[in-house]
């Protein structure tokens, strides 16, 4: 396993995003909608770096399963708990790689007559798109790699690691 972003990195990234999304929301108590399972580190750091008044909630979406490939269909597991009418929605993505998983909740948004929908994802790979759907606000772009560690995962394990890191074969 070898460290791509170390969590020092990650967090001066963080901050970076925040004092650009600050302005945009400080007057409007917007709703963070984590993803889960993976979002949910970058979430609370991303919420406690916006130092505004914030709602969160969470949505699961699966298309993953235990493999490291894309099921390529998305599976609604838990849906958005506060009314979403009104309400500027700020999407807290752990990754976008095909834009699957993105397109599927932003069709599912579009008819919840929100305010606004904005994206932020800490990573993107735009190499494996297959939609054209991107985040209005990336962390970092990286080739097509497979990496788990800040909330991110492989079949459960590795979310605890500080760092983004990247499997090599005999880690997995």
């Amino acid at each position: 396993m070898r460290v791509l972003y170390s969590g020092e990195e990650i967090q001066r990234r963080v901050e970076e995003l925040a004092a650009e999304l600050r302005p945009l929301y400080a007057d409007r108590n917007p709703l963070l909608l984590g993803v889960l399972k993976g979002s949910f580190i970058f979430l609370a750091d991303l919420a406690r770096a916006l130092a505004i008044p914030l709602e969160v909630d969470f949505v699961q979406l699966a298309s993953y399963g235990d493999g490291t490939e894309s099921a390529g269909f998305v599976r609604f597991e838990r849906d958005v708990e506060r009314p979403l009418q009104g309400r500027h929605v700020l999407v807290v993505e752990d990754i976008v790689d095909t834009g699957h998983t993105l397109r599927f909740l932003l069709s599912t948004l579009a008819s919840r007559q929100t305010a606004s929908v904005r994206v932020v994802s800490l990573l993107e790979k735009p190499s494996r798109r297959c939609l054209a759907v991107r985040p209005d606000y990336v962390g970092f772009t990286i080739p097509d790699l497979f990496v788990v560690g800040y909330g991110m995962d492989l079949a459960e394990g590795f979310r605890h690691l500080p760092d983004i890191c990247v499997l090599e074969a005999d880690d997995k």
